[in-house]
């Protein structure tokens, strides 16, 4: 028995060997598989952590409005806010939009732009009403940027270039300091997407072409700003990239659209308006 023992022990040792070695692999399996098992799943889907709760964007839309107004006085005007609200009015009515959603604010800055926040608020500076050749011209600007809203744009730039945990982080922290800076630069000087870029603009000639306004003038907005690069204040530019071509491609996409366009505002309450920014 003890001569058995002695001559069979290596096997039996190269047999728990093998064993242990297929343990480890099938454990390696297990593991890989398990991983890329998870790795199919969608969590965010299933958890909805890839989108902002209404409370969210409430919160996130209080932050930055306030941010925006403490460093740019609103505008109050009566003159002023009513022409850009009948405005607004006519475009939402022609377009099924919720108009209780839109919040506009019309700010003191010479910067020629416009740009929407979460939770419907859309700033207007002074610089881009001035700049604004014709009342089509602006439509078509508040439009677009209309369209960035109702196509949930504006949360899908904020996501992808802060991330949603820190979005989400900036609503339940008493001062955000540096992150809600962030934010705020985010949505007011940099560009979307070009295909969101492309998809606010088609929607926005739709919006115009709706509340029969030419969509042409906007098409010559940008071209205008493309022609203009080198002036600073210009800050639509910079946020809405590619003018020239976009300008083609809205003038394109508006060309089976002709319709009998009329002026959305009195030429009197566009110009009273206008005067208002003159004599400042």
């Amino acid at each position: 028995m003890v001569v058995l023992w002695f001559v069979d022990e290596p096997n039996l040792q190269g047999k728990d060997m093998n064993k242990s070695l297929a343990q480890g692999f099938l454990l390696v399996l297990f593991f890989f598989g398990t991983w890329l098992g998870l790795a199919r799943i969608n969590w965010t889907g299933i958890f909805n952590v890839h989108q902002l709760t209404t409370e969210n964007e409430r919160k996130l839309g209080e932050i930055f409005l306030e941010v925006f107004l403490d460093s740019n006085r609103e505008i109050h005007n009566n003159q002023v806010v009513s022409s850009v609200d009948s405005l607004v009015v006519k475009i939402c009515s022609a377009n099924n939009i919720e108009r209780d959603h839109l919040k506009i604010h019309i700010v003191e800055n010479q910067d020629v732009n416009a740009f929407a926040l979460p939770d419907g608020h859309l700033i207007v500076n002074s610089g881009l009403i001035s700049n604004s050749e014709s009342q089509e011209e602006l439509a078509g600007v508040i439009c677009h940027e209309i369209a960035h809203i109702q196509a949930n744009h504006v949360t899908k730039k904020l996501i992808k270039e802060i991330g949603i945990t820190v979005l989400i982080a900036m609503t339940n922290v008493n001062d955000g300091g540096q992150l809600i800076k962030e934010g705020a630069r985010v949505l007011s000087s940099t560009a979307f997407d070009r295909s969101l870029e492309r998809e606010a603009d088609v929607m926005a000639v739709d919006y115009l072409v709706s509340a029969n306004i030419d969509p042409k003038p906007f098409a010559n907005f940008l071209a205008k700003l493309a022609e203009n690069e080198e002036l600073s204040t210009l800050t639509w530019l910079s946020t809405h990239p590619d003018s020239k071509e976009r300008a083609k491609y809205i003038l394109e996409y508006s060309r089976d659209k002709e319709h009998s366009f009329k002026s959305p505002l009195s030429n009197s309450t566009w110009e009273k308006m206008k005067t208002f920014f003159v004599i400042r």
